[in-house]
This record gives structure tokens, C-alpha cells and sequence, in this order.
């Protein structure tokens, strides 16, 4: 495995500065569970490889991803999840604030005060 560690970034697993540990470990890929009390049912799928953008990601990386989300859905199914927003941020205008490609996956459940919120509103507000 080529990960091309980047000095100081958090996600690079060889640097050892996550404060948690991957819930799954892929060839490419490694999943990270919430960390955030408010946020429970969310996830990332990040590449073991040093990259700042998913338009960085290879063949291989692409190809593990719906192995990735298939792992997230079936553990967020357990919580009976009504509805999933998965996304990317790409870049600090967008706002990134890991520049280390990860991609964003929040179980979404009614009667949640973010019920019927998409992707923009959800980032934006913080909920």
C-alpha cells in the first residue's frame, strides 16, 4: 500500500494523530466513525493515500468506495435510518477543512430537526 503520508495531516494513518480508530480498514480506503456528540450517525470514507481532492482519487480508490458505503449503510441501517446525505467538500471555499480527501456519509432520520434539509442547508447550519 502507497499511502504518502503528509506530514501533519490528521487522516494520514501513519502520522498517528486520530483521535479514534478506523471502524474498517479496505486496501485503499479506511472508514471513520463521529467523533462529533451532536452527529452521531455519520461516517467518512477516506483513501489511506495522501490526496486533497476526490478528483485525485485512482482506479483502485473508486472502486473500493461502494464496498465503503455498503459497510456505512449496514451499519446506519441498524439505527433504522430514514434517508442518507453523502458528500464531498472540496476545496476551503467549499469548506474543506482537512485537506485530505474524505467523503461524508450522515444517516438521516425523521422527525431529526434537519428532517428534509439537502446537503447545502445541512453543512451550512451546522445541524
Amino acid at each position: 500500500m502507497n499511502t504518502c503520508p503528509e506530514p501533519g495531516c490528521r487522516f494520514c494513518l501513519e502520522n498517528d494523530l486520530l483521535v479514534d480508530r478506523p471502524l474498517l480498514v479496505l486496501q485503499h480506503l479506511f472508514i471513520l466513525g463521529s467523533i462529533e456528540e451532536h452527529r452521531p450517525h455519520q461516517a467518512m470514507i477516506v483513501p489511506h493515500r495522501h490526496i486533497e481532492t476526490p478528483f485525485d482519487l485512482n482506479a483502485q480508490e473508486w472502486s473500493e468506495i461502494s464496498e465503503a458505503l455498503a459497510f456505512v449503510k449496514a451499519s446506519f441501517d441498524k439505527g433504522r435510518a430514514d434517508g442518507f446525505t453523502v458528500g464531498w467538500n472540496v476545496g476551503a471555499a467549499a469548506g474543506q477543512d482537512v485537506f485530505h480527501a474524505h467523503l461524508h456519509v450522515i444517516a438521516r432520520f425523521k422527525g431529526d430537526p434537519s428532517e428534509g434539509l439537502g446537503i447545502h442547508a445541512l453543512f451550512r447550519t451546522g445541524i
